[in-house]
C-alpha cells in the first residue's frame, strides 16, 4: 500500500513562506492538500500556486510580538484553527564579527531565534486548546553546527534554534510535536548573490557529496515529513536535510594515498 501525506482540512502557517525556501514549503503543503498561510514583511512579486491552490498571504513583522498574536489570532478567527507551522523566515548577510554593530547582531538574532520562539508561543497557546493538539516545525541550518565565518551571529542564532526545540518539546508535550529540519545550501532564486554565476553555484553544489544543491521543495518535503502523521511519534528531534555535509578538507589535503617516487 502506497504511504501518502494528506494534511486536507488542516490549517498551516509558513513564515517567509513567499519567495525562497519558503515558498518551496508552501507548495508542498499546498500539494499535500492543506490550507495554507504564508506570512513576510512583503507580499511576493506573484502568489504562491501549487497543484491548482494558492496560497494565502498575510503581512507580518515576526519580531513584533503584537504583530504575530494578530497573525495567529486572524487565522484562528478565519479558518477556526492553526494545526501546523513552519517558522522558515530568517537569512543573515555577510558581514565580519569584530567590524558589525551591536544592532546589527541584535537584529540577526531576534530574526532568527527570537522570532521563532514569539510565533511558536502563539501557535501553541492555541494548539494546547485543540483535541488534535498540533505541530512546529523550525527551518534550521548548518551554520548553526559547523563554523559560519562572516555570519557568526546567524550560526549562534541557529544552534540556539535547535536547543529551543529540544526543550519546547518536553515543554509543550502531548498536545504539540517539535522538531528542526537543518539546512545545508539550497538552489534559490538568490543563489547568485551568495555564489555568483551559475559556474559559481555549480562549482558550490560539486563540493556536496550528492554533488548539487538543494531544491526549495526538497527542504519542503522533510517539513512535511516532520508535520504529518508520519511523524506522530517524533518530537524534540533533528532532521539534517544537506546533501551529505562537506568533504572534509584534510582528505584533499593528505597525502598518504599519492604515489611515491619510485612508483611514478
Amino acid at each position: 500500500m502506497a504511504i501518502e501525506v494528506d494534511l486536507s482540512g488542516s490549517v498551516v502557517l509558513v513564515t517567509g513562506g513567499v519567495r525562497g525556501v519558503g515558498a518551496g514549503i508552501s507548495r508542498v503543503f499546498l500539494d499535500a492538500g492543506a490550507t495554507v498561510v504564508t506570512c513576510a514583511r512583503r507580499p511576493a512579486d506573484a502568489p504562491v500556486e501549487s497543484s491548482g491552490r494558492t496560497a494565502e498571504y498575510l503581512p507580518c513583522d515576526v519580531r513584533d510580538g503584537d504583530a504575530v498574536t494578530a497573525l495567529v489570532d486572524a487565522i484562528v478567527a478565519r479558518y477556526g484553527r492553526l494545526d501546523h507551522v513552519v517558522n522558515n523566515a530568517g537569512g543573515a548577510p555577510f558581514a565580519p564579527a569584530a567590524t558589525a554593530s551591536k544592532n546589527f547582531h541584535s537584529k540577526i538574532v531576534d530574526l532568527n531565534l527570537l522570532a521563532p520562539l514569539l510565533v511558536s508561543q502563539a501557535a501553541n497557546a492555541v494548539m494546547q486548546k485543540q483535541a488534535e493538539g498540533g505541530s512546529i516545525v523550525m527551518v534550521s541550518s548548518v551554520s548553526g553546527h559547523r563554523p559560519s565565518p562572516g555570519s557568526a551571529a546567524y550560526g549562534a542564532a541557529k544552534a540556539g534554534i535547535d536547543s529551543l526545540v529540544s526543550s519546547l518539546a518536553i515543554e509543550w508535550a502531548p498536545k504539540v510535536r517539535i522538531n528542526s529540519v537543518i539546512v545545508g545550501m539550497v538552489h534559490t532564486e538568490s543563489s547568485h548573490l551568495h555564489y555568483g554565476d551559475q559556474a559559481g553555484i555549480d562549482a558550490v553544489g560539486a563540493t556536496v557529496p550528492l554533488g548539487r544543491l538543494a531544491t526549495p521543495e526538497e527542504i519542503g518535503r522533510c517539513a512535511l515529513f516532520l508535520a504529518s502523521p508520519l511523524a506522530s511519534y517524533v518530537t524534540g528531534g533533528t532532521l539534517l536535510a544537506h546533501g551529505g555535509g562537506e568533504r572534509p578538507a584534510f582528505l584533499d589535503a593528505a597525502t598518504v594515498n599519492e604515489p611515491t617516487a619510485a612508483q611514478r
